[in-house]
């Protein structure tokens, strides 16, 4: 008998949201114009998932830069500013699937949750552009203000359990599009991990973190769940 599922974690950006890798991108151009010679592939392989201070810090970090949190912390002030610009401006759109996918979690009586590496303002931004809304389009978003410690650590996870009164994370799935959300899932001990290559890392870089399955697009999850 298959294993009945009571939560699905999606991860955002590159996932359920469409918005062509604009925050790597965006992270990319301040390290470049900040004088670090760092590559996208760089940024994407040590920075997606993550939360985005913290993405600075392992990025310098692996550029060979001692003590980098005062440099991380001004990039980060400046980044958030510039990302809620470019955001304002972009014509964000969800992933194909997305919310086909989500009602039909719903249907089945599988709570759908989003987590986040970006803070709340962020993450409201993009509701917002997106026409989302938590109780109906989704059930709940757990975003990087609202914990102490960020992904790989699963604390997002354990929170979205707490608030959706789930207390064996075997009947959870995460769903994400780096090698970050799926250490995560593995972190919250989570019954199913699922990584998707429409965003930041292809499925060779998935792969490196052992998820249960790669797929290639929303549509499939149905088929697992």
């Amino acid at each position: 008998m298959a294993q009945k599922y009571s939560m699905v974690v999606f991860d955002m950006a590159g996932t359920t949201v469409n918005e062509d890798n604009l925050v790597y991108k965006l992270m990319h151009q301040m390290l470049v114009n900040d004088g670090y010679d760092c590559t996208l592939e760089m940024v994407l392989a040590l920075g997606a998932g993550k939360e985005k201070r913290q993405a600075f810090k392992d990025l310098l970090i692996d550029l060979g830069v001692f003590a980098p949190d005062n440099i991380a912390m001004r990039l980060h002030e400046s980044f958030h500013l510039n990302l809620v610009e470019a955001y304002q401006s972009m014509d964000v759109k969800p992933m194909p699937y997305a919310e086909r996918i989500f009602n039909e979690l719903k249907k089945r009586n599988i709570k759908v949750v989003l987590n986040t590496g970006y803070d709340a303002n962020i993450a409201s931004l993009l509701l917002e552009k997106l026409n989302w809304h938590v109780g109906q389009t989704v059930d709940a978003v757990i975003t990087a203000s609202d914990v102490v410690s960020s992904r790989p650590n699963p604390e997002m996870i354990f929170l979205a359990m707490q608030n959706m009164a789930i207390r064996d994370a075997a009947f959870v799935v995460k769903v994400g599009d780096s090698i970050t959300d799926i250490e995560e899932g593995k972190n919250a001990g989570c019954g199913l991990t699922i990584g998707i290559t429409t965003g930041a890392q292809n499925e060779e870089m998935l792969l490196m973190a052992d998820p249960d399955f790669v797929i290639h697009g929303l549509d499939k999850i149905l088929s697992i769940v």
